[in-house]
């Protein structure tokens, strides 16, 4: 099924799809991974909200939420939540477009399904690092 982009209650404009899940799916590859299905969710903070809360018992507001839905973990089976509302006020305040950081949340979320963390000041630094990287290539 590849990548497939939803949209609840909130829009943006997502440029250039084809290239961005071709891109996705490189992103998989190059990490020993194949893409089964990809589900990006884009929608309100509200929204991803009650999914923090009712799937994984946080009572906090964020700007993604992924799931691993395989059991096996060379096979993406998964599904990413991103709050529109968290996008734009990120970009406001780390001062960059509300497009770059869009990107930097979708391939945070595919990150997260490759097996990296962010839990620790280790595996932050480490993400941030595979975050920066991918968005070069990306935008290269």
């Amino acid at each position: 099924m590849g990548v497939q982009f939803f949209f609840i209650d909130a829009r943006i404009a997502l440029r250039e799809r084809r290239r961005l899940k071709k891109f996705i799916q490189h992103l998989f590859a190059s990490n020993m991974r194949s893409l089964n299905n990809l589900s990006i969710i884009f929608c309100t903070d509200e929204y991803l909200f009650k999914i923090n809360r009712d799937f994984l018992q946080h009572e906090y507001y964020t700007d993604i939420v992924t799931f691993n839905l395989s059991e096996d973990p060379q096979v993406i089976e998964g599904e990413i939540y991103i709050s529109l509302d968290r996008i734009k006020e990120n970009a406001m305040t780390n001062k960059v477009t509300i497009n770059n950081e869009l990107h930097r949340i979708i391939f945070h979320g595919v990150l997260h399904l490759c097996g990296f963390k962010d839990k620790t000041k280790k595996d932050k630094a480490l993400m941030t690092r595979m975050e920066d990287r991918t968005l070069n290539e990306y935008f290269g």
